[in-house]
């Protein structure tokens, strides 16, 4: 592997992770997680937005 190759998925990598930690922040408070950190994690915002509560 590339040094280029290591640093792309070392980047991809922090950045899902802070688009998990984002979208489960925004799900505590009690607020939408934003479309963009649910594209990232794989998941369709408006499927999202159809999730109702308990």
């Amino acid at each position: 592997m590339s040094n280029r190759r290591i640093f792309s998925a070392l980047g991809n990598l922090f950045t899902t992770f802070g688009s998990a930690v984002a979208a489960s922040r925004a799900v505590e408070a009690g607020r939408k997680p934003r479309a963009d950190d649910l594209h990232k994690l794989g998941m369709d915002p408006a499927i999202f937005n159809r999730i109702g509560r308990f």
